[in-house]
């Protein structure tokens, strides 16, 4: 990369006060919502994996429906591994986020291949199959009545879990965090310029020497290592795993985060992991027969008409560093 586009690259990762103010507030909701760290644990574990479907999907404009697969991969290699192994918390999401990397490294061969349609299929196939194993293998993995007995130990062997949820809270914030740090590196360097260059047009950046399909399969492995981690900190915050970590509506449900936030600029899946779980759990509430056809009648009318007046200049703020660079929306 010449010398004088990284004063270019310094420019874009330099922080703004939105985005410190962001996670200020983020970090302080740990004392100021002392009766809510159940559903804010939630939404901080939907949040990491609404940010590893933006990796591809917003940088890279690869769609996925089946990005449940690795979350579900990640959620029953920590469940197992702290159920027959004992092992500490940190050590074991650590592993099933590789584990899940692995897994997204081979198939992504698969996904490389073919068109837009043909990747859908693909990823949905994926993460059926991966169901079905899981539902089959019921000695290992509980099948239908789900992965029991986890036992998780204090995290770093200082921490305890406890039952109004602070520990898990705090656990997944700081993770969260810790990887959205690793996002925004990435995004912000030579690789994710190469990235959005992919997305915009591929042909073009094939002639200007980018090698597509490397790039594609390390962004890929990469979304899946997060997703594994988010399943990983499902598996231990809940201490337990189910058939329902591998479902379609898990990536459905991603997938309208981001459609809620926005994709391509990384906080686009924290703003819609927020919007998301509040109105879930306040309709829940309010309706609970009918919860789902009126988050459904939001979403549609949101997507139709309110989308950009409502995220439109919170997305602007955030942006403000990097206009036209970092901006494209594809949700």
């Amino acid at each position: 990369m010449p010398h004088s586009s990284l004063p270019l690259f310094a420019r874009a990762s330099r922080w703004t006060p939105v985005e410190i103010g962001f996670w200020l507030v983020a970090f302080s909701t740990i004392a100021l919502l002392p009766g809510h760290h159940l559903i804010l644990n939630e939404i901080a574990i939907l949040a990491l994996f609404a940010l590893s479907l933006d990796l591809i999907l917003g940088y890279t404009g690869i769609v996925s429906l089946g990005h449940a697969a690795f979350f579900g991969f990640g959620a029953y290699a920590a469940g197992l591994l702290a159920k027959h192994y004992n092992i500490e918390p940190v050590t074991g999401l650590v592993l099933a986020g590789f584990a899940s990397a692995a897994r997204g490294f081979l198939t992504s061969f698969l996904v490389m291949r073919g068109t837009d349609l043909t990747r859908l299929m693909v990823t949905l196939g994926v993460a059926l199959v991966l169901g079905e194993i899981a539902n089959s293998w019921a000695s290992l993995t509980g099948g239908a009545d789900g992965l029991q007995g986890i036992i998780i130990k204090p995290i770093l062997g200082l921490f305890s879990f406890d039952l109004r949820g602070k520990t898990a809270y705090i656990y997944s914030l700081c993770v969260l965090f810790v990887l959205f740090l690793g996002a925004r590196q990435v995004v912000h360097s030579p690789f994710g310029l190469s990235l959005k260059a992919i997305r915009d047009n591929p042909l073009r950046a094939s002639s200007l020497g980018i090698p597509l399909k490397r790039q594609l399969v390390i962004v890929y492995t990469l979304a899946a290592g997060y997703a594994g981690v988010a399943g990983g900190l499902l598996a231990q915050t809940t201490q337990f795993v189910s058939l329902d970590v591998l479902e379609f509506h898990r990536s459905a449900d991603v997938m309208l985060v981001l459609i809620i936030g926005g994709a391509g600029y990384l906080y686009g899946g924290i703003l819609g992991a927020i919007g998301f779980k509040l109105l879930q759990d306040w309709l829940s509430a309010l309706t609970p027969q009918y919860w789902l056809f009126w988050i459904g009648l939001f979403l549609v009318i949101f997507v139709l008409i309110g989308r950009e007046r409502m995220v439109g200049g919170v997305r602007r703020a955030v942006l403000s560093r990097f206009p036209s660079k970092a901006g494209g929306t594809h949700g």
